[in-house]
């Protein structure tokens, strides 16, 4: 057991310093935005996908294009429109001619990629948006009678804009589910919008190192199986969830008052999936109750549905959910 103890935590210092000149090399072209990085980072060891939140001009298109040139990942970006057809992402079967012989063909789409982009995810229909879903929680593509697997790892991070709602159409809860975070994209601080105005500028284009492959995402995702969930670790993930449902016997009055819907039980998942990548983050071989307050938000502010009367009284999903975490703490 000791050697087993020692071997991981070896693991776990590769894993950090990997994760270490990572974070350099996004530095270099992405400015702040900590919070962000640390998050869907998060999500591609874990297997999951992100959902960010923010006004254009943030950085989160080239987040993700740094991401795939640092990691040595295929990268595509699918620009959602209300035109665009499920075709156009998983792709379609073409006619070929083979010396005079017709044959069909398939063509594989931009979704058949390690990172996508799916910018702007709600200015497509439903229809769309549900085939980009799909092999979200799939990982398959079906087109005809044949179905064509996705190379892992495989992360779409879709992105909102808050504003200009008119002509979109918003996801739905179910849908919403499937994403592992939701990240809400803030503004960058005084200090560093003077680093972004210097950095865009003032400098040629960055040439950035290929740290870690395929294989290496990997390793990492092997290594987060070894970080240790304490039974009572589980169980404060289990209340922060039943916690969101009105009606159940954990609920505050809070969630009484203003939750229409909680998390489902991917929220719970989600939390120890999460939580446990951070850990390895953070060095450690056992996840602890601070690792699942620092997913909590991300987690599962997109799990629950406030009713009118939240509205009405000036909440949103950050306060309700700051509440909410606040009495489930004062019960531990």
């Amino acid at each position: 057991m000791a050697e087993t103890l020692t071997a991981d935590s070896a693991n776990i210092d590769r894993a950090l310093a990997d994760l270490s000149r990572v974070r350099d090399q996004i530095a270099r072209v992405i400015v702040g935005q900590t919070d962000v990085i640390e998050g869907v980072l998060i999500c591609l060891i874990a297997g999951g996908h992100v959902l960010l939140e923010g006004v254009p001009g943030l950085g989160k298109t080239t987040l993700l294009r740094t991401l795939s040139r640092v990691l040595d990942l295929r990268y595509s970006r699918i620009q959602f429109t209300p035109d665009l057809m499920p075709g156009d992402i998983v792709g379609s079967m073409v006619m070929e001619d083979d010396h005079g012989h017709k044959m069909l063909r398939f063509q594989p789409g931009p979704i058949f990629a390690n990172l996508v982009l799916a910018d702007e995810i709600n200015r497509a229909t439903p229809k769309t948006q549900s085939a980009l879903l799909e092999a979200m929680q799939e990982r398959t593509v079906t087109s005809g009678t044949s179905t064509y697997a996705l190379d892992p790892p495989f992360l779409v991070m879709a992105t909102q804009n808050p504003i200009e709602m008119e002509g979109t159409y918003p996801l739905p809860e179910a849908q919403l589910d499937r994403f592992l975070m939701k990240i809400l994209v803030n503004y960058p601080s005084r200090a560093d919008l003077n680093r972004i105005v210097d950095f865009t500028t003032k400098r040629d284009d960055v040439h950035l190192e290929q740290i870690l492959d395929r294989g290496a995402i990997g390793r990492l995702k092997a290594v987060t199986r070894h970080v240790i969930v304490a039974p009572h670790v589980q169980e404060h993930a289990i209340d922060l969830v039943m916690a969101t449902q009105a009606g159940t016997l954990g609920a505050p009055p809070i969630t009484n008052r203003y939750v229409r819907y909680g998390s489902s039980p991917r929220g719970a998942q989600a939390l120890i999936e999460c939580g446990r990548v951070l850990a390895m983050m953070r060095g450690r071989l056992h996840l602890s109750l601070e690792d699942v307050a620092a997913v909590a938000p991300a987690v599962l502010r997109h799990r629950i549905i406030l009713n009118f009367d939240a509205h009405a009284d000036g909440e949103n999903t950050e306060t309700v959910l700051d509440k909410i975490f606040e009495s489930v703490r004062a019960r531990s």
